[in-house]
């Protein structure tokens, strides 16, 4: 599966990698594995899904995002659940993600109106101390998004990056 991501500064990769901890029986990610994903391109010829991501991406500017905290998913469409994530507020990243259903279409459930920008902290593990995670208060982080990457989850790296505006 191709996505297009918005990577996470090392401000957000950091948190994300200190609160992960208080999840010992959850799998965690690596430095370097945390994405934002922004649309799911889905399956076949990633060289030709960048090039096609790169046309939709005319005129897209650097945009601004926010983590404003931690929640999670407690049942997952795929992999294992819970999902304890970093969420994350942009309405120009919602904007995009709406842009690109109409050319890649939407994953049912976690697309279009379901769509939810968040950074995976960990999944798995145990769902009381996920619960207990949630309820912690994190100082917000404010970035501001001027690459976006089409990146590979088979073999977790980009692909191709593109340099904003494009």
């Amino acid at each position: 599966m191709y996505s297009l991501n918005v990577p996470p500064p090392s401000t957000v990769t950091r948190l994300a990698g200190e609160l992960a901890r208080e999840l010992p029986r959850a799998r965690t990610r690596q430095r370097g594995q945390h994405t934002l994903v922004g649309k799911r391109l889905g399956d076949g010829d990633g060289a030709r899904l960048a090039t096609q991501v790169h046309t939709e991406l005319t005129g897209v500017e650097p945009f601004d995002l926010r983590v404003t905290g931690i929640d999670l998913f407690e049942t997952a469409p795929t992999g294992s659940a819970p999902v304890v994530y970093l969420s994350v507020e942009s309405p120009a990243l919602r904007a995009l993600h709406e842009r690109l259903c109409t050319v890649f279409d939407p994953v049912a459930g976690i697309e279009g109106d379901d769509y939810t920008p968040h950074v995976t902290i960990a999944r798995g593990g145990e769902l009381a101390a996920a619960r207990r995670l949630t309820d912690r208060e994190i100082e917000p982080v404010r970035w501001t998004a001027d690459r976006l990457s089409v990146w590979d989850s088979h073999r977790n790296v980009p692909v191709r990056e593109f340099s904003l505006p494009v």
